[in-house]
């Protein structure tokens, strides 16, 4: 059903929706990674952590450096960053890391999420966002 929102939201254009729920889904899959982390469970830790880095891979890869300019330069490279620190936690066990990802993306998103309330964007406008 995600996936079916998720596409709904981007058929819509309104890609501040996806960006979000893209950010929670990896949000999720690293916090069910840390559950398998903490319990030893290693096999669904790292296949948890494999979706989490698609997520946040999808929402780099979607970046529009001619709109976005410098903004998306920066979350290109944060995004980079968040990758590298899940692949170094994932190969130390470290939950530390997992958590740095997290929170960083829960910021990230909490800013997208006041930019959506503050600024009414019709669909043909939002798709100049980031």
């Amino acid at each position: 059903y995600r996936t079916v929102d998720a596409y709904g939201a981007a058929a819509a254009g309104d890609r501040i929706t996806l960006i979000t729920r893209l950010m929670q889904g990896a949000t999720d899959r690293i916090a069910t990674a840390r559950g398998h982390l903490l319990r030893g469970e290693f096999g669904p830790k790292g296949e948890q952590l494999s979706r989490a880095v698609a997520m946040i891979d999808g929402l780099r890869v979607a970046l529009d450096h001619q709109r976005g300019g410098e903004i998306a330069g920066n979350l290109e490279q944060l995004y980079d960053y968040m990758v590298r620190r899940l692949t170094e936690g994932n190969l130390r066990n470290d939950p530390r890391l997992l958590d740095e990802v997290a929170d960083l993306l829960n910021e990230i998103r909490g800013g997208w999420e006041v930019a959506a309330r503050s600024v009414s964007l019709k669909p043909a406008t939002a798709d100049s966002v980031g």
